[in-house]
């Protein structure tokens, strides 16, 4: 069981030690192979739960599917629009910290949402209720105030891929 529990940790180390190496050469792929291998067996039990969960193909191609819309839409816009404030002559803010519902299951996919607000420019997860499951978010331009509506303009998206990978 624990080798099941090693092997979607083994292939996520190895991919990220290929993608930040930025190498395919002979050596880096057996350093990352070793590396995925040796932190895949020492940490299995304490991150995976159901092996067949992390195992699942769709569930990862949901991710690839994440981290493209993430990189090149999300941020893209976000950056975009910080840029715009910043260059305006009347600096256009209206910050405020609102209370943003979640509806995720698992503890992944809510810190999945939280830090995917928190790495777009404009927004900032400041806190966690886990009890009534909000995030509390600083948004640099406060465009309503009512949960639903600022879940629409700050999370939903997230919470939509974080369910596909998460729960």
């Amino acid at each position: 069981m624990r080798i099941l529990k090693a092997l979607p940790l083994a292939i996520l180390v190895f991919v990220v030690y290929i993608a930040f190496s930025g190498s395919i050469s002979t050596y880096d792929i057996i350093t990352g192979v070793v590396v995925g291998i040796v932190v895949g067996l020492i940490t299995a039990n304490l991150v995976i739960a159901n092996p067949g969960k992390a195992l699942n193909p769709i569930r990862w191609a949901w991710t690839i599917v994440y981290a493209l819309y993430y990189f090149f839409i999300a941020e893209v816009r976000a950056h975009i629009d910080v840029i715009r404030r910043i260059v305006s002559p009347s600096m256009p803010i209206k910050p405020g910290i609102v209370r943003v519902p979640i509806d995720v299951k698992t503890d992944y996919a809510l810190t999945l949402i939280a830090n995917s607000i928190t790495n777009t420019p404009g927004t900032v997860s400041v806190d966690v209720d886990d009890q009534r499951r909000y995030l509390y978010v600083h948004w640099i331009y406060v465009r309503a105030i009512e949960p639903e509506k600022t879940r629409e303009n700050i999370s939903l998206t997230f919470e939509k891929f974080a369910k596909k990978i998460f729960d």
